[in-house]
């Protein structure tokens, strides 16, 4: 549903304003959180409870799909010029940040209640918790004011957030989609796909590889702003050839180093190094895309292309990787299944 709310919203984000889009975008997350944490049993009223489950999810994926463009929007149409890089770093922050969160809770709610107990009913709490953080986004974003840019340019252009207009810039198209394929595919591997690589392969126990993922993050999102900075020192372009050449050469080796950890710490250390390597992405994405387009199709032309090689590459890497890993592969020669830890069952199921 990404790219669709990516095309839909980013549409009208271009049109009608940055700062209707997200406000809209927020009530809609907020209000399919609300409804997941009250949705009744499949033993209450059968069926349906896992069509609302769904339905909500694809609403929920299409207001997450008008986030992006808008964000970098905004990044470039109210930052200060010299320091656009320091401030684009925070996109990642609050996205990080969200995780960690998520991780905190999570790690708070194993320790307080057991997994039946968790699959009984402690699974709609974060949820509920979504619910009521987002109430404050939303008081954040009705203060929000709209660009200078928006005012002056898009207002009195027809062809605004428009797929006419989006197709006389192939190129920064292209651009979008190159970087958002290696970034994507690196940040979900990395703080994804890694905690449950833990559990599955190197056989860290759940608790020890959510507090390992929880302490990397906390060090990623530290980085944000550190090398968001150093890219208005000494420009952009350093950096994304670090992440590039950083993650194409230290990856494999990484991964064979975490397969053969044996404490907690020898699976940190592997880890940490991946997150700085892909801060030299994420630092700086928002600000390097929303530059490729003017101001009457930045919301559309980095939402859409970055939507797509999301939902293609981003959201299978768990897919590929759990289809494709030794443990697999050893657990299907062997017959026998352990159980699941609880991240993977949450995954699998949805």
């Amino acid at each position: 549903m990404r790219p669709l709310g990516s095309f839909v919203m980013g549409r009208f984000a271009d049109r009608k304003g940055r700062r209707a889009a997200l406000t809209l975008s927020v009530i809609i997350m907020a209000g399919g959180s609300l409804v997941i944490a009250l949705t009744p049993t499949y033993a209450q009223i059968g069926i349906w409870s896992p069509v609302i489950l769904v339905l909500t999810r694809l609403i929920q994926g299409l207001s997450l799909g008008g986030e992006y463009g808008n964000e970098c929007y905004l990044h470039v149409g109210n930052g200060v010029p010299f320091r656009r890089g320091f401030y684009s770093s925070f996109q990642y922050v609050t996205l990080i940040g969200g995780q960690l969160l998520a991780l905190l809770v999570q790690i708070i709610l194993q320790n307080i209640f057991t997994n039946a107990q968790l699959y009984a009913f402690g699974w709609r709490i974060p949820f509920a918790i979504g619910a009521l953080g987002a109430l404050v986004v939303l008081w954040l974003r009705l203060s929000m004011e709209e660009s200078d840019q928006f005012n002056s340019t898009n207002k009195k252009n027809k062809q605004a957030g428009t797929l006419r207009l989006l197709a006389k810039y192939p190129k920064q198209v292209l651009i979008v989609v190159g970087m958002t394929l290696g970034g994507t595919i690196s940040f979900y591997t990395y703080t994804t796909y890694l905690q449950q690589f833990m559990i599955n392969t190197t056989g860290l126990s759940k608790e020890s590889a959510a507090m390992i993922n929880f302490l990397a993050l906390l060090v990623m999102v530290i980085l944000q702003p550190v090398f968001g900075h150093l890219s208005d020192k000494i420009g952009r372009k350093p950096l994304l050839i670090f992440f590039g050449v950083g993650g194409t050469v230290l990856t494999v080796p990484l991964f064979t180093l975490l397969t053969n950890a044996t404490q907690a710490w020898q699976a940190f250390v592997p880890m940490l190094v991946g997150v700085v390597i892909v801060s030299g992405y994420t630092s700086i994405n928002a600000i390097v895309k929303a530059g490729l387009f003017p101001a009457e199709i930045r919301a559309l032309g980095v939402g859409l292309p970055y939507g797509l090689t999301v939902a293609i590459f981003g959201g299978t890497v768990n897919y590929v990787a759990l289809g494709s890993s030794p443990f697999t592969w050893k657990v299907a020669s062997s017959g026998t299944f352990p159980a699941p830890s609880l991240s993977h069952s949450w995954f699998t199921s949805s």
